[in-house]
C-alpha cells in the first residue's frame, strides 16, 4: 500500500500507508502541510526561543521553559523509550522535516521565520510545553500568597473548585442505555481556543490498524480520543496534584552552587544561557538544578525548585502511544495506560464485546498532604515524595460522567472542578434509555447554569430601589439558562460581576504580589475571587448581603442589558495576535451560548471581561454499534494556514453546537 492522503468534504485528512513507520511517518509529513506555523511555534516553544521573534512579551515564557529544562527533559525521556518507541517517534519526526522547510504558511512572511529542522525528541518537548502548567502548580503560589498577607488559617479561602486550568466533559453511555445495545463514549475537552486549533481530525490506516481520532498537532498517533473499530478511548483532565514547589536555600561561589536538603549541603548544577529578543538586548539567565528539581523561581528572595514526575522518572507515557492505536479490546487500552504519565487523565473505554472501562492514567507522587497545598521546605525530609499513587479505578454500571469533578480522581487532589457540570450531565443521561449519538448534541449543548444558585438564592428582598426590585424579580423568574439570545442571562452576568468586583476590595491587601511575569495572571485577585465565587459567598468570615445589595442596585441603573451573545463572543487567541477572518472573508458572529459552569462550556473571565477564551476544543461521539455513525467537530477546521477553504469551515457548526459525520470519505 503506497503512502496515500485522501480528505473528505471537510478536509480532514485519511492518511493510508503499508505499515505503521511509514504511516506515522506520513502523519508527520500531513502535520507539517496542515499545520505548518502551528508546528514551528510549537519548537520554539519547547525550546524557549519564542522572543526572538515576538519581543519583550514572550520573555518570561521563554526563561520558564529553560529553567525548567523542557528540552533537556525531552531529550531524557526520549532516550529512555524503548526501541520500538524511539523509532515510531523519530519516524513522525522525520515526516516532519521532510516537509516543514518548505511548508508555506502567512506567519511566516509576517515574522520572517524560517522553519527549523525538528530533533528526534521535539515531539516529548512540545508535549511538556503544552503540560507543564495543567496541573497547576501555580495556584501554590497563590496560597503561599494568601497564608503570607492573610495568615495560615485562610490558605483555603480561595479553593476554588472552579476554572483555575483546563477541564473537560465526556460520558460513557453502556449498551443497556442506547437505541443499539452498544456503547455511546462523546464529550468535548475544554481548553483556550487558538488558531489553529489544539486538536486535528485525522484517521490513520494502514494493515496492522485503521484508527479515527483527535490527534495533537506534533504528536505521532491518538493519546487522548480515539476508535479503532471495536474499542473507543477517551479522557478527561484528572485535577491530580502530581507537581511540587520547594523553597530552597543556596550557598553561592563563583564555580560552584550547593542547596541545602534534608540530608544537609548537596551540589547543584548550574550554567548560563542566553535568550535572544526581537527589539531588545539579550537576556542571560542562570539554569540551576538541586536534587528536588529546576529552579524555576529565584526572585525577591525567593528562590523555588519545581519537582515533576517526567523529570524524575525520565518518562512521559509515550510507550502508549502506538499501542492505543493497536488496540482492539478495553483490556488491551487499559494495558497500554499502565505506561502513562503526564497528564493525568481519567479514562473512559469500551468495545464491541461489551467490555467498558472507568479509571485513572498517569503517575502521582506519595507524599506530605502539605505539598498539595503551598511551597514546603526542600531541607525537611517529610516533604519528600515516598513512591506512587495506585491509580483508581471503578466498575461501570450504568451511564456514568467525568467532569473533572471530586469523583474518582479524589484521592490523587485537593482542587477540583465545581460538581455541576457533572450533575447536570448525569441527570440528562438518566432521563432516557435509548440514546443515540445523533442525541449526543443535546447534551453538549445544555445551558442550565446550577451555579447561579448561589448569588440567585441570596439576594436580597427588602430595602432595594424599584429598578432592583425589578431585576431581582427577573432573575428569579428566569430558567437559569445562558443562551445566547437571552437578556435575563446577560443581567445575571451583569449581576455576578458586579459582585465579584466588590468581593474583590475586600481583599486588596493581597493585590501586587512579588513575583516572576509569567505568575502574576495566576495571582491575580480579581480572577481568584472569580474562580472561588460560590466558596466566597458561602464563607462564614465575609458578609456578603451588603455586597449583593449593592450589586444588584449597580446592575438596575445599568438595564436594560443585551443579549448574553453580544458579549459573550469567542475570542480565539493567536501568537501574533492575528485576526480569525482575512480582510477578504465575510465575519461571522461568534455570539455563544453556554457558561463555564453549563455542560456547554463556554469560560470567560467573570469579572474581567464576558469574552469567551476557553471552550469546546473539539467535540466527538463514538459510537461502538456502527463507527461510520461517529460524529465530531472543532471550533475552526482541518487547515492551519489563514485564508485556506478549511481554515475555519466548521465554526459555524461548532457555534451552534452541532456535530459533522467523522468518518465522511
Amino acid at each position: 500500500m503506497n503512502p496515500q492522503v485522501f480528505r473528505d468534504a471537510y478536509g480532514v485528512p485519511h492518511l493510508q500507508a503499508g505499515d505503521p513507520l511509514t504511516l506515522v511517518h506520513l502523519q508527520g509529513a500531513n502535520a507539517a502541510h496542515d499545520r505548518a506555523w502551528q508546528l514551528e511555534f510549537a519548537r520554539h516553544r519547547l525550546n524557549g526561543t519564542t522572543a526572538s521573534f515576538l519581543g519583550p512579551d514572550a520573555l518570561p515564557w521563554d526563561v520558564l521553559a529553560r529553567q525548567a529544562r523542557l528540552a533537556d527533559t525531552a531529550q531524557q525521556c526520549f532516550d529512555a523509550l524503548d526501541d520500538d518507541t524511539r523509532a515510531w517517534v523519530t519516524a513522525y519526526v522525520d515526516g516532519v522535516n521532510s516537509v516543514l522547510p518548505s511548508a508555506k504558511a502567512p506567519e511566516f512572511t509576517q515574522t520572517g521565520l524560517t522553519p527549523g529542522a525538528w530533533e528526534p525528541w521535539t515531539p516529548l518537548g512540545v508535549w511538556l510545553a503544552v503540560h507543564l502548567l495543567f496541573a497547576g502548580f501555580p495556584s501554590k503560589l497563590w496560597r503561599t500568597h494568601v497564608a503570607q498577607r492573610l495568615g495560615d488559617e485562610y490558605i483555603g479561602l480561595f479553593t476554588s473548585e472552579g476554572p483555575n486550568t483546563a477541564g473537560s466533559n465526556g460520558w460513557l453511555i453502556p449498551g443497556s442505555a442506547t437505541s443499539t445495545g452498544q456503547a455511546i463514549i462523546a464529550g468535548d475537552p475544554h481548553r483556550y481556543i487558538e488558531h489553529p486549533g489544539v486538536y486535528q481530525q485525522i484517521r490513520l490506516e494502514c494493515p496492522s490498524y485503521d484508527v479515527l481520532g483527535l490527534a495533537v498537532p506534533g504528536i505521532p498517533g491518538l493519546a487522548h480520543f480515539g476508535h479503532t473499530g471495536k474499542v473507543a478511548w477517551a479522557i478527561t483532565n484528572a485535577m491530580a496534584d502530581y507537581q511540587d514547589l520547594y523553597a530552597e536555600q543556596l550557598r553561592r561561589t563563583e564555580s560552584s552552587v550547593e542547596a541545602l536538603g534534608p540530608s544537609g549541603w548537596a551540589p547543584a548544577s548550574r550554567h548560563t544561557e542566553v535568550v535572544e529578543v526581537a527589539g531588545a538586548d539579550p537576556v542571560s539567565i542562570e539554569v540551576i538544578e538541586t536534587e528536588r528539581g529546576p529552579i524555576i523561581v529565584d526572585h525577591a528572595g525567593q528562590t523555588l525548585s519545581l519537582r515533576y514526575p517526567p523529570r524524575v522518572l525520565k518518562r512521559l507515557g509515550f510507550e502508549a502511544m502506538p499501542r492505543l492505536l493497536q488496540a482492539t479490546t478495553v483490556a488491551e487500552v487499559d494495558a497500554a495506560l499502565e505506561d502513562w504519565v503526564e497528564p493525568v487523565n481519567v479514562v473512559f473505554a469500551a468495545d464491541v464485546a461489551g467490555g467498558l472501562l472507568h479509571r485513572v492514567a498517569g503517575v502521582v507522587p506519595q507524599r506530605h498532604k502539605a505539598n498539595s497545598w503551598r511551597v514546603v521546605p526542600a531541607w525537611d525530609a517529610a516533604f519528600a515524595w515516598d513512591g506512587w499513587h495506585p491509580m483508581p479505578r471503578e466498575a461501570v454500571t450504568g451511564p456514568v460522567a467525568m467532569a473533572n469533578a471530586r469523583e474518582i480522581a479524589a484521592p490523587l487532589g485537593i482542587e477540583f472542578a465545581a460538581p455541576h457540570r457533572s450533575v447536570r450531565i448525569h441527570d440528562l443521561l438518566a432521563e432516557r434509555s435509548d440514546w443515540s449519538v445523533d442525541d449526543m448534541p443535546t447534551i453538549h449543548t445544555d445551558t442550565y447554569l446550577g451555579s447561579a444558585a448561589g448569588i440567585l438564592d441570596r439576594l436580597p428582598s427588602t430595602g432595594l430601589s424599584a429598578e432592583a426590585v425589578a431585576v431581582r424579580t427577573e432573575l428569579l423568574a428566569w430558567d437559569r439558562r445562558m443562551d445566547a439570545t437571552s437578556t435575563t442571562a446577560s443581567t445575571y452576568a451583569a449581576l455576578r460581576k458586579a459582585a465579584i468586583a466588590r468581593l474583590a476590595d475586600r481583599f486588596s491587601i493581597l493585590e501586587n504580589p512579588d513575583c516572576p511575569a509569567i505568575f502574576a495572571p495566576y495571582l491575580d485577585v480579581v480572577a481568584h475571587v472569580s474562580f472561588a465565587l460560590e466558596n466566597l459567598l458561602e464563607s462564614a468570615d465575609l458578609d456578603v448581603a451588603p455586597i449583593l445589595h449593592a450589586a444588584l442596585e449597580d446592575v438596575a441603573t445599568a438595564k436594560p442589558r443585551p443579549p448574553w451573545g453580544e458579549t459573550h463572543q469567542l475570542s480565539p487567541l493567536h501568537p501574533l495576535r492575528t485576526p480569525l477572518f482575512t480582510p477578504a472573508e465575510d465575519p461571522i458572529d461568534l455570539a455563544l451560548s453556554g457558561d463555564h459552569h453549563c455542560v456547554w462550556s463556554t469560560s470567560s473571565l467573570p469579572g474581567v471581561t464576558d469574552l469567551c477564551l476557553r471552550a469546546s476544543a473539539a467535540r466527538y461521539a463514538w459510537d461502538l454499534a456502527d463507527r461510520s455513525a461517529s460524529a465530531w467537530v472543532v471550533p475552526l477546521g482541518a487547515s492551519g494556514i489563514q485564508g485556506h477553504p478549511h481554515h475555519h469551515d466548521q465554526l459555524e457548526h461548532w457555534l451552534r453546537g452541532a456535530l459533522i459525520p467523522a468518518t465522511g470519505l
